[in-house]
Formats: C-alpha cells, structure tokens, sequence
C-alpha cells in the first residue's frame, strides 16, 4: 500500500481553503487523516469531505503533532505566528500567503517551473501570488528555448483574490446597478481610506502603494517572477488591476527574447504543448482566453499571441487562469504532489 499522509489545511473555512479540499479529493490525494483548522470561533463546526464529518480544530501550536504536511491559507499573520510552529513538529508546510515569499531560505515554487527548488526546503515553502503564478508558467517555455530579457504586464484582476466580502461587495452593486440605485450605500465603512465602488469600475490599484509609484502586488509579482525563474536581473514591471469579475485573472503581457528570428508559430508550438497550458489562439474564429470559461479550469489559458511591431524580440500576449485554483489551491497540492514525487515527503 502506498504511504498516506497526515494533512492539515489552516484556514478550512476560507475560500481558498475549501477549494484545498475540494481538489485533495479530486485528485485523490494520499491523506491518512485530515485535520481542518481555523479561528476559535470556528472551531466545533463540522465539515462533510469525501462522505465523512470533520470537526474544525483551532490553529494552535499544538494541533500540529503528527502533521506530515499542512496548507495555510488563513492570512500572513497566521503563517507567521503558526508555521514555523508547524514545522517545529516535523510538518512541510505550504503556505498561500506573502509572508515567506521572498525569505532567502524559503522556495517559492511553481512546480511546472522549478519543482527542483523543493530540494532546499527546510520545512517551509511559499507558495506564489496567483498573477504570478499564471505568468511563469506561460514564460517558461519561452525562457527555456528563446531566452528571456524583458516583461511588462497588467494584469485585470478578479474580485474573489480580496476575499468573500469583495464577491458579496460586487454581487450586490451589480443588483443595485441594475435597479438603478446608488451603490455608495453599501460600500463598508473605513476611516483610514477611500473604498471606491467596483461593479462597473475598474481600479487600478491592489493594495498599498510604495514610494515608487508601484503598489505592493505589483512589487510580489516583479520580485516573485525574478526568485522562480532565477532572473535577478530580469527588467519587469507590473500594473495590478482589479475588475468587477468574480472568478479568473486576466494578464496582458509583454515579452522580448534574447534569440533572434524567433516567429509567433515558434512559441504558438511551444506553448501548446507545454506543461499546465491549454492555448487558444485562432482570432478568425475568436478563440481566446476568458475569465469566464476559465472557472473551476486546472490550466493557464494562453492566446492572442503577436508580434510587436516594432521590437524584433518581441511578443504580447493574453494569459487567463482561475485565481482561486491554479493561482492557489491547486498549485498549493502540486507542490505537495511534488514533494512526494520527488521523495522528499
């Protein structure tokens, strides 16, 4: 019989959590025991998986004895405060969150791109932000065959990667909108700073800005792509956008490769079959990527793939991906899929 694994998820009643979940029975993933923890108030409730009730357990130091792996989805400062604790007790944790993205000793891993950087683990690797995650596993290919000098990328970013809160937010302006009432009604309460409506607006800032004019999703994405391709001196630069889409990040990206004489059939060859990919890309009968079709969807969809009219190295191109699935959960299980692959779990 093949070795099973006691599991953790931190943050089971989230919406990244629950789509761990969701994707470890779909994929049938090897867990011996599953352990679902969450915040003090959550603890108690139940929580059917697979046909069996699992009683959610509060994220303490404790509750990882005898965890062999554990997903945190639950925030930056739970990991913080948790997952070193975790590891303490002999757990490789995945976390979802920032806090240990850019931590020299931690890999920040996309395993169709650098699964070998599990081999560094020292019981904590990070999983990356979901725009990044999208993008490198359309890059790679290219990086491997053509090079890879320069990337400028904006991305038009789902509302479910801010949480339940922005999915009911933009639902119910949409309801609004649509009776003709005015959405500032029901925009949440801050005093500290402006909350602008998103039904039938887009806004281009996510999360705070920095004193250079970029904001600190736009930094993730930047520093993120340089440590997972190992491009230090990548030249990148982000615009992060947020759209009133529920589910599926789009990316509008800009390339130059370092070979020349490299045509769009070349990396339209490449990309179709690469790992993790589904192209589409057939203008004259309007395939291409959207959000919509990309929901509950396991690949990153490229299309639009053309030429720059005036850079003989480069190329644009549209990526899509589920945020909540290849932009989260599942990348989280193809890491753990990974470590047992790799025989390091």
């Amino acid at each position: 019989m093949s070795q099973k694994f006691t599991t953790a998820i931190v943050g089971a009643t989230g919406a990244v959590g629950q789509k761990i979940i969701e994707k470890l029975v779909e994929r049938s993933f090897p867990f011996a025991d599953l352990k679902l923890l969450a915040s003090k108030k959550s603890a108690g409730k139940q929580i059917e998986v697979n046909g069996k009730n699992y009683t959610i357990e509060e994220a303490t130091p404790e509750a990882f004895e005898g965890v062999d792996i554990a997903f945190f989805s639950a925030g930056g400062s739970i990991s913080k405060a948790l997952a070193k604790e975790a590891s303490k007790r002999g757990a490789i944790v995945v976390d979802n969150t920032s806090a240990f993205r850019m931590d020299p000793d931690v890999p920040l891993v996309v395993p169709e791109v650098n699964k070998q950087a599990l081999h560094e683990q020292q019981g904590i690797i990070a999983n990356p932000n979901c725009s990044t995650i999208q993008m490198v596993v359309a890059l790679e290919p290219i990086r491997k065959q053509y090079g890879l000098s320069k990337v400028i990328v904006s991305t038009y970013q789902a509302v479910s990667g801010a949480g339940a809160a922005a999915i009911h937010e933009l639902t119910s302006q949409s309801e609004r909108i649509a009776e003709k009432q005015p959405t500032s009604e029901i925009l949440p309460v801050k005093s500290e700073e402006k909350h602008f409506p998103i039904a039938g607006n887009v806004i281009p800032q996510i999360d705070v800005f920095n004193e250079d004019g970029f904001t600190f999703e736009e930094h993730k994405m930047m520093n993120e792509t340089k440590k997972i391709m190992s491009l230090p001196d990548l030249s990148i630069a982000a615009t992060c956008v947020r759209v009133p889409v529920v589910t599926g990040h789009s990316e509008s990206v800009y390339i130059e490769v370092e070979k020349e004489n490299v045509t769009v059939a070349d990396i339209k060859q490449l990309l179709a079959s690469a790992e993790g990919v589904t192209l589409q890309d057939d203008p004259s009968e309007q395939l291409y990527p959207m959000p919509y079709f990309s929901e509950d969807e396991d690949a990153v969809f490229i299309g639009r793939i053309r030429k720059d009219p005036s850079s003989e190295y480069g190329f644009h191109m549209w990526i899509v991906a589920d945020n909540l699935l290849k932009g989260a959960a599942l990348n989280s299980i193809q890491i753990a899929e990974a470590l047992i692959d790799e025989k390091i779990l």
